[in-house]
């Protein structure tokens, strides 16, 4: 199977296609980001909203939320 042509160009030129990928995820998360929602779900359970709370969470709380969220699932699954 022949490498697609694409791989090909970003092997032969890391540096541009490194800054390409830099600025095309930036557009994304611009994209993203300018609808004003960012939510955050675990197990079909919403850990985080954006637009309740009016801000990005850091990375330290989501690890919180989620850490939250899986030992009340653990907690209530093993008991039911």
């Amino acid at each position: 199977m022949e490498t697609p042509g694409f791989i090909q160009w970003a092997q032969a030129n890391k540096v541009y296609a490194c800054l390409m990928a830099w600025f095309i995820t930036g557009m994304f998360e611009n994209s993203l980001m300018s609808t004003g929602a960012f939510e955050i779900f675990y197990n079909d359970m919403p850990v985080w909203s954006k637009l309740e709370s009016g801000r990005i969470p850091e990375f330290p709380e989501v690890l919180s939320l989620v850490g939250q969220q899986s030992s009340s699932f653990y907690k209530t699954s093993t008991h039911s």
